[in-house]
């Protein structure tokens, strides 16, 4: 079997939103396969909130001007794609501007609603250049996931004077990974992986990180307990003799058997009441008997991979139903 890494671990935490995490003891090979694909996962498939809509009092489309306002439309809409957002509801929420006389404008001036934070308020929005100048606006804040460009979105209805804004969900800044050769007992060409996260504050490196990794585990746990399901019931099946059903005494055969009722230890673990998960764990660390269970302790259980403490709990409360235990 190909053995397991060490846990990851932070070495390094640069500031809030910059960490670089560290896995040692991968086999060869596994540095790029991991880092790789944590890397596409955390860029494409973390959710996140951003502004996708904004309307302008007195604008009806994005290339205009506003009296008093230095940045046109188009700038506007690009400073306002940079705001970042977290959002505690699943429903999109309005968030208002309205700002009059000569100042520069920035997030922080955004009435928000209760639902929504704004954890970049210094983000520079516009820059009102006469005291009779205003700027009135209102942006639709919504839940996504990656990127998703105005060309996405063109079946969206919208109202008089509303502009599509590219919507940028992802909570990452930047991924990056390092893969170095390392020494694991007599061989030099075990991985050591280095993974570099940055974030935009709506989410810490560690926890983008956890998400990223569950996201692939599910993924995964469907191929193989779809799999796994398909072979459990092939080996729990027992095994037909078609030519001889016909005949009485074969038939007859089967329904008695004395030695494996009065020796629970002979009973093979696919007749046992444990999830497919459990049982594959087991098959696969070549125990195929109620005896062989019994041979283990439970932390030999719990070493095996596949095995961990819910089915360890499966297989004691099949054993205590055969009126046995573990060591």
């Amino acid at each position: 079997m190909i053995p397991l890494p060490t846990k990851p671990k932070l070495v390094e935490k640069k500031s809030e939103n910059l960490a670089i995490f560290e896995i040692d003891g991968l086999y060869p090979g596994y540095g790029v396969t991991i880092g790789n694909s944590l890397r596409r996962v955390l860029l494409s498939s973390l959710e996140g909130a951003a502004a996708t809509k904004v309307k302008i009092k007195g604008v009806q489309h994005e290339f205009s001007t506003i009296p008093g306002v230095m940045e046109d439309v188009i700038v506007i809409c690009q400073n306002l794609k940079q705001l970042r957002f977290k959002l505690y509801t699943s429903e999109p929420q309005r968030a208002v501007l309205k700002v009059k006389g000569e100042k520069e404008v920035k997030g922080k001036d955004f009435q928000l609603p209760s639902q929504v934070e704004l954890v970049n308020p210094e983000v520079h929005i516009a820059t009102l250049t006469s005291k009779s100048a205003s700027l009135e606006l209102e942006i639709q804040i919504e839940k996504g996931i990656g990127y998703v460009p105005v060309e996405q979105r063109e079946k969206e209805k919208l109202a008089i004077g509303e502009i599509q804004l590219d919507a940028i969900f992802t909570p990452i800044k930047r991924v990056a990974f390092h893969v170095e050769n390392m020494r694991v007992g007599k061989r030099t060409d075990f991985n050591k992986l280095q993974l570099e996260i940055e974030t935009d504050g709506t989410i810490s490196p560690q926890e983008a990180l956890k998400k990223a990794a569950d996201i692939l585990i599910q993924h995964f746990n469907l191929i193989s307990e779809e799999f796994s399901e398909k072979e459990t019931k092939n080996l729990a099946e027992p095994k037909e003799e078609p030519q001889k059903e016909p005949q009485k005494e074969p038939q007859k055969e089967p329904q008695k058997e004395p030695k494996e009722e009065t020796s629970p230890t002979t009973i093979k673990i696919q007749e046992l009441n444990i999830s497919s998960r459990t049982l594959n764990s087991l098959l696969q660390n070549n125990i195929k008997t109620v005896g062989g269970i019994l041979r283990k302790k439970e932390s030999d259980l719990l070493a095996m991979k596949g095995m961990g403490e819910k089915g360890v709990k499966e297989i004691k409360k099949a054993l205590k139903k055969l009126g046995l235990e573990l060591k």
